[in-house]
C-alpha cells in the first residue's frame, strides 16, 4: 500500500509517505517555504497545505498523486464541535472544520491527479499515538500523547497490542496541559506553539514559587484524566513583553509550570502503568518534546523503557497518520529507521551548487579529520550531511558545531544564532562513552531527554552545561552514524573529549537549513568559519573568488 500522510489543521504542516509498510520521507513544509512553523496557528490557515513537501514525498518514490491507495489526514472534523449558524464564534473554531470537511477537494488541488476519494480521516490523537506506537521499535507499548489540543481532546492514554491501539482514557478540552504551558509562554512573552522551549530552558533560572497555585490549578482526576482550573497569571509574575528583560519572577514562573507538569506526568504514567503493566511507554504530543519532563519521567516513573517520536509535534502526525491508514489496510507496518527523513543530495549534485555559487572549496582526503582541525581550533562549522532531519531537533545532518571545552561558545553559539542567552545548546557524544560522562536514559539519539553532566566533566565541557548542570545530549551510534562518530574521535584527539557542540543550523526566526543553497545563504550571513557540504570544505577566507 501507498499511503501520503498529512498535517495541515493548526500548525507545522509536513507530510509524509509509506509504501509496503516501509517510511520512505517525510518533511515539514517549513523546510521548503522558509517559513518558521509553515504557518499561523489560526483557523483561517487550515487550508494551507504542505504542497511542496508532500510533492517530494511522492517525487522520492517516484510516484504520482493517481498512484495512492489512501492519503491520511491527520485530524477529523466529525470529531470537532458542530458548526453553528455563526461560523466566528470561539474564535472562527467553525471555520476550522469547515476548510477541515473540504480536505479532500484542497488537496485534489495540490496534488492533481488525486482522487478526493482516497482521503481518509484520521483523529488526531491517534495519529499522534500511532506517530509513537507503530513508529518504535517495541512491538507492544503503552502509549500516552499530550499536545494543546485536538478536534475535542488535549490527551490521550492508551495500549498498543502488535500495532492494534485501544484507548484508555482522554481528556476532553478545555482541559490542556500543553494549552497551559502555552498561555505561561504568550505570558512570559515568547511566541506560543513556537517557543515552549525557552520557557523549559529559564525554569533551570528559577525557584517553583508559584507552585502551590498550580497544584490547585491542575490536578489529576484518578481515571486517566487531569482538570486545568482558570489561572490569573499576572497575579504570580508580571506580563513580560517581547523585548523586556526577564526578571526572577518570571523564572519562577518557569520553573513552576515546569514542576508541576512534571507531576503529572508522573501521576499520569502511574495510572496508565497500573491498567496495562506494560514495560514500555511510548509517547508523542508537543508536551513530549519537553526533554526535562521526558527524563523525570524516565527516571522516576513506572516504565522501563520510554521511546518519544523525534517529530513528537504536529509535524509528526503526518507520519502516524499514514502509518495508521498503512496498518489498518493490512500492511506489516516497519519501525521508523532514522530520523533522517528528508531531502539530500549527491556529491556531484553539491558539487553543482558550488559551481553556480561561484565560491571556492576543497575535498579534503577525510572530511572529519579536516573538519575537527577547525573545531580543535575554536571554529564554528556549519555540518550540512545526508538526508535532512524530521522533528525540530538537529541530529549531525544540518548543524552547527564547536568546541565544547570553551566557555565562551555558549554565548558566542546564541549570538551567531541571534538567540537569548539564557538558551543552552547540546553536545553530541558517542553512544559508548557517553555514561563516562553522563547520567541519565540512554541511549539518547533524538535530543528527547536531559542528563547530569558528572562533576568532573562539567569545568572540561563547559559550554554544553545549563545553569543547572544538565545537557540534553545527543548519543551517536557508529553504525548509523559513522561520519559523525569518526568526527568525534577526531576531535578528542585534539582536545582530549569526546564531545561536540552541537545546534541546530539556522539562525532565529527561520527553519533549519534543508537543502544546498539555504546552508550558503547561511554560511554566507553568519559569522562562521567553515561549511562542510557534503565531501566539501568551504572555509570563509575562501568564501568569495577574486
Amino acid at each position: 500500500m501507498r499511503v501520503l500522510g498529512v498535517n495541515a489543521v493548526f500548525h507545522d504542516p509536513a507530510a509524509a509517505l509509506v509504501v509496503d509498510g516501509q517510511v520512505v520521507a517525510a518533511a515539514e513544509e517549513e523546510r521548503f517555504t522558509r517559513r518558521k512553523h509553515g504557518k499561523l496557528p489560526v483557523p483561517f490557515a487550515t487550508w494551507e497545505l504542505p504542497g511542496q513537501s508532500a510533492a517530494w514525498c511522492l517525487a522520492e518514490a517516484g510516484l504520482a498523486p493517481d498512484e495512492l491507495d489512501a492519503v491520511a489526514y491527520s485530524y477529523d472534523p466529525a470529531l470537532a464541535p458542530p458548526v453553528g449558524p455563526d461560523v466566528t464564534e470561539d474564535g472562527w473554531e467553525g471555520l476550522r472544520t469547515l476548510y477541515a470537511q473540504r480536505a479532500p477537494l484542497f488537496l485534489r488541488s495540490a496534488l492533481p491527479g488525486l482522487d478526493p476519494a482516497c482521503v481518509r480521516y484520521v483523529p488526531h490523537h491517534v495519529a499522534h499515538a500511532a506517530s509513537a506506537h507503530l513508529a518504535a521499535p517495541f512491538p507492544s507499548s503503552s502509549v500516552l500523547v499530550l499536545d494543546g489540543r485536538g478536534e475535542a481532546a488535549s490527551h490521550l492514554a492508551g495500549r498498543s497490542v502488535d500495532g492494534d491501539l485501544e484507548v484508555l482514557a482522554a481528556q476532553r478540552l478545555p482541559h490542556s496541559l500543553g494549552l497551559l504551558y502555552e498561555e505561561v509562554t504568550d505570558h512570559l512573552g515568547f511566541r506560543r506553539s513556537s517557543d515552549e522551549y525557552k520557557v523549559m530552558a529559564l525554569a533551570a533560572y528559577g525557584k517553583p514559587a508559584f507552585l502551590r497555585e498550580l497544584r490547585e490549578a491542575v490536578r489529576t482526576t484518578g481515571d486517566g484524566g487531569f482538570t486545568v482550573a482558570p489561572i490569573e497569571l499576572h497575579t504570580l509574575a508580571k506580563r513580560r513583553a517581547k523585548d523586556e528583560e526577564w526578571t526572577g519572577e518570571h523564572a519562577d514562573l518557569a520553573a513552576s509550570v515546569q514542576l508541576r507538569l512534571q507531576e503529572v506526568l508522573l501521576e499520569l504514567a502511574g495510572w496508565l502503568h497500573a491498567q496495562t503493566g506494560d514495560r514500555d511507554l511510548t509517547m508523542a504530543g508537543g508536551v513530549a518534546l519537553n526533554c526535562v519532563a521526558n527524563s523525570v519521567l524516565a527516571e522516576q516513573g513506572p516504565f522501563e523503557r520510554i521511546w518519544v517520536q523525534p517529530a513528537a509535534g504536529d509535524a509528526g502526525t503526518a507520519l502516524g497518520a499514514a502509518l495508521h491508514v498503512a496498518h489498518a489496510l493490512g500492511d506489516q507496518v516497519a519501525p521508523m529507521p532514522t530520523a533522517a527523513l528528508g531531502r539530500g543530495w549527491t556529491g556531484e549534485e553539491l558539487a553543482a551548487w558550488l559551481a553556480t555559487a561561484r565560491v571556492d572549496y576543497e575535498r579534503p582526503p577525510d572530511l572529519a579529520e579536516a573538519v575537527a582541525e577547525v573545531i580543535a581550533a575554536d571554529g564554528v562549522v556549519a555540518w550540512f550531511q545526508g538526508r535532512s532531519e524530521y522533528g525540530p531537533r538537529a541530529l549531525g545532518h544540518r548543524s552547527l558545531l564547536a568546541n565544547a571545552t570553551r566557555a565562551a561558545n555558549l554565548e558566542r553559539l546564541n549570538d551567531v544564532k541571534g538567540r537569548e542567552q539564557f538558551r543552552p545548546v547540546a553536545p553530541m557524544v558517542l553512544a559508548e562513552r557517553a555514561g563516562d560522562i553522563f547520567e541519565g536514559p540512554m541511549p539518547s539519539p533524538y535530543m528527547l531527554f536531559t542528563h547530569r553532566v558528572r562533576p568532573a566533566w562539567r569545568e572540561r565541557i563547559p559550554a554544553v552545561v545549563h545553569v543547572d548542570g544538565s545537557a540534553r545530549i545527543q548519543t551517536v551510534d557508529r553504525a548509523d552514524e559513522p561520519l559523525v562518530a569518526r568526527l568525534l574521535e577526531a576531535v578528542e584527539r585534539r582536545t582530549g573529549v569526546p564531545v561536540v557542540v552541537n545546534t541546530s543550523l539556522n539562525t532565529a526566526g527561520r527553519p533549519m537549513v534543508d537543502d544546498p543553497r539555504d546552508a550558503l545563504e547561511c554560511f554566507g550571513s553568519a559569522p562562521v568559519d567553515a561549511l562542510a557540504l557534503g565531501p566539501f570544505l568551504i572555509r570563509r577566507a575562501a568564501l568569495t573568488r577574486s
